[in-house]
């Protein structure tokens, strides 16, 4: 991962996307040698925000079958409809 000045990324903007669009890899932009942000591929982001949204329903999922498996007497339909406001 390369790194780049926030003053120097004022000028050389277009030389920060083409390295991050070209070679798949963020280019930070520092500030007193502090990360604030990072310019990257928008289909290197479009890819990390799709893997994070799957990690979440595997969570999800994850904690739903142990809710189940914990719970061991089934909720009988009328009521799930019924909390659900379909009677």
């Amino acid at each position: 991962m390369s790194e780049m000045t926030l003053t120097s990324a004022r000028t050389h903007l277009a030389e920060a996307v083409d390295a991050a669009r070209m070679q798949h890899d963020p280019v930070w932009l520092t500030k007193h040698g502090r990360r604030l942000a990072a310019v990257i591929d928008a289909g290197d982001l479009d890819r990390l925000l799709q893997a994070a949204e799957d990690l979440e329903d595997l969570r999800a999922v994850q904690a739903a079958r142990e809710e189940r498996a914990a719970s061991a007497v089934p909720i009988p339909w009328d009521e799930v409809k019924a909390d659900l406001g379909l009677l």
